[in-house]
């Protein structure tokens, strides 16, 4: 198959399939290797970028899915009378950060890092669907495991939870090493100066 028609066959399928559709599906449909159709989608992206088209194509972990540009959000929402969907509360956000950064995570977990009960907050991110269940935990009880889905990927413009910035505990950890480095640097500069003192003291008596 020529290669614009590999391109055009891409456009095709994500089109029809709204949702998204696994890299390794295309490549079986398209007969070639998942590889060619990273290349494809990439120009295709390129393509629709240069020509300042309304729609694109994102990629979530191993699948790809067609999109419309966010810039055209408002137009979009006034025609298909959508609502804007209400804004997460602080323990939202807090519950989805402890449960993107450290998943796939038990709801006990999340509790203990924040030290409130977390049943609400997560049924309420499962139900908007930032959230779900990843399997159950080998131990008594088995207790659920949750994880961040393709519409969180979605929703904060990243293609992987490896895109998630650094946490600012980790910055801090950076700078405290930085700092003990620096200071035990300072305490052995001081002891060679110390050193240095005492041999240039002892030659002068």
């Amino acid at each position: 198959m020529a290669v614009e028609n590999i391109s055009a066959a891409i456009e095709a399928i994500l089109f029809s399939n709204g949702a998204s559709v696994e890299t390794s599906r295309l490549a079986k449909a398209l007969e070639i290797t998942e590889k060619k159709v990273d290349e494809c989608i990439s120009e295709l992206i390129k393509d629709y970028s240069s020509e300042k088209r309304g729609i694109t194509i994102i990629k979530l972990d191993n699948s790809y899915q067609m999109v419309s540009c966010k810039e055209y959000a408002p137009q979009i929402r006034t025609v298909m009378d959508l609502r804007r969907n209400t804004p997460l509360s602080n323990a939202a956000f807090e519950v989805l950060a402890v449960v993107a950064y450290n998943q796939p995570v038990t709801k006990s977990f999340v509790e203990q890092v924040r030290g409130v009960d977390c049943s609400g907050v997560i049924g309420s991110l499962t139900a908007k669907g930032l959230v779900e269940e990843k399997g159950r935990l080998e131990l008594p009880g088995r207790p659920l495991l949750y994880g961040t889905t393709e519409n969180f990927l979605r929703c904060f413009n990243i293609s992987s939870i490896d895109e998630l910035p650094p946490l600012p505990e980790n910055d801090e950890e950076s700078k405290d090493e930085e700092n003990r480095e620096n200071n035990e640097q300072n305490v052995e500069d001081s002891g060679l100066d110390e050193k240095s003192d005492n041999s240039d003291n002892g030659g002068e008596e």
